[in-house]
């Protein structure tokens, strides 16, 4: 079985975080999230989040793939934690799938993951950057071997079916996709 941890900081993007969770659960997946500490997660519109563990706590397990939701100031607050950065680079340098929607691709390029890679974000969210050759696109969802980013809320639901069809295949996509009555 597929494992994803998506860790949940405060000020995190509720709607980004929640269908991403909901998504790979449907499919599936073994999704773990983590508070970056034991409190409650006020999300950045006010709901209440309750992390499945704290980030200590998830770190003693192995992932196939880390999805960070964005939303400000929780990308921030993923961004300054040495922890989420020591494991992108991990993850990274072991070949594993890295994502992050919204403002959180600003965590991949402090952690050098975005140089010479394609990538999209939040708008402005990377643009005060200097990202060695990132070819960065205006798409809802990019995909780069095994770095995926998508834009925002409005983008959540393809990119968490994106994630899906990376982990799991497109027939599995399919699957969780149907039911869900998207109208394309």
């Amino acid at each position: 079985m597929a494992t994803v941890l998506v860790p949940l900081a405060q000020g995190c993007e509720e709607l980004e975080a929640v269908t991403i969770v909901d998504l790979l659960r449907r499919a599936g997946i073994d999704v773990v999230t983590a508070g970056l500490d034991d409190k409650p997660v006020i999300a950045s519109r006010g709901m209440v989040l309750i992390a499945d563990m704290n980030l200590d706590q998830a770190l003693q397990k192995d992932y196939d793939m880390i999805v960070l939701p964005g939303g400000l100031p929780g990308a921030d607050h993923l961004n300054q934690d040495s922890r989420i950065q020591s494991l992108l680079k991990t993850m990274s340098s072991e070949g594993k799938f890295i994502a992050a929607i919204c403002a959180a691709p600003k965590v991949l390029a402090s952690a050098g993951l975005l140089d010479g890679r394609q990538a999209t974000s939040y708008p402005g969210s990377l643009d005060d950057r200097t990202i060695a050759e990132m070819d960065y696109r205006e798409q809802a969802v990019v995909i780069d071997g095994k770095l995926i980013t998508s834009r925002g809320p409005g983008t959540a639901m393809d990119f968490a079916l994106s994630l899906i069809e990376q982990l799991l295949g497109r027939d599995k996509r399919a699957e969780v996709e149907a039911p869900l009555q998207r109208l394309n």
